[in-house]
């Protein structure tokens, strides 16, 4: 398995090469057991664009979206222990999918983006003290000669619950989060990219949360842990 104390990925790449991103790195664990039988089991015994919409759904649907989950620890934002928890936010879930497709032998790299969040609940975004989420993750993968992107964040169940359509992905088109939700109310909005990067570039994205997210951590541990799902419920109900 990849050395968890190395950083390989602090800057941006600039090389598409595809076979760059086929090897494990510290945070995407393609050499991982349980990622690997993660794989396996859910990739189906198509095509490379068939089972990366397989992998996608199985991150998508079967890892539970957590915004409440996130500590400032490295390890913590990686593939591995995601699926170990089954449940992440974006950054560990985009790490997964990352993973299990290299797993599978498709290049996959992970990337980042500043997006304005307009319906996220309202306990968090006084946690938070503003609605912009930095460093949100999303991966990138090499499909049909292209880099294609996917983002296997909210699952379904919580995008009921925020009357929120959810986001598909075919494996040919780039599949972001949407602009506007069900009722045509503004959704999400990406105001910066961060880039594309070989492994989860633990430390900036550390430092910009230690930051950015001050009212949430008591040391590396978010302060009040809550049910997400729950809140959104109620909050639709209400």
């Amino acid at each position: 398995m990849a050395d968890l104390a190395a950083d390989i990925a602090v800057a941006p790449e600039t090389d598409d090469t595809p076979e760059r991103y086929l090897a494990p790195t510290a945070r995407i664990q393609s050499d991982d057991p349980a990622i690997r039988a993660f794989a396996e089991a859910h990739s189906g015994a198509g095509d490379d664009i068939a089972r990366s919409v397989d992998l996608y759904y199985a991150v998508r649907d079967g890892i539970r979206y957590d915004p409440y989950s996130i500590q400032l620890v490295p390890e913590e934002l990686g593939a591995a222990r995601c699926l170990e928890l089954g449940f992440g936010f974006c950054i560990p879930k985009a790490a997964l999918l990352a993973a299990a497709a290299r797993a599978c032998g498709i290049p996959a790299r992970v990337g980042y983006a500043d997006v304005r969040d307009h319906l996220a609940t309202g306990r968090l975004l006084e946690m938070m003290g503003t609605d912009i989420f930095t460093w949100h993750g999303y991966t990138d993968l090499f499909l049909a000669g292209r880099w294609v992107k996917a983002t296997p964040v909210f699952n379904i169940e919580l995008c009921d619950r925020f009357d929120v359509a959810s986001l598909e992905f075919d494996g040919r088109a780039d599949s972001l989060l949407h602009p506007f939700d069900a009722a045509d109310r503004p959704y999400m909005e990406y105001i910066r990219y961060h880039g594309v990067f070989r492994d989860v570039p633990a430390q900036p994205i550390i430092d910009a949360f230690s930051t950015t997210y001050w009212r949430m951590f008591d040391g590396v541990k978010c302060k009040r842990p809550g049910d997400f799902h729950a809140e959104a419920a109620a909050e639709r109900r209400s």
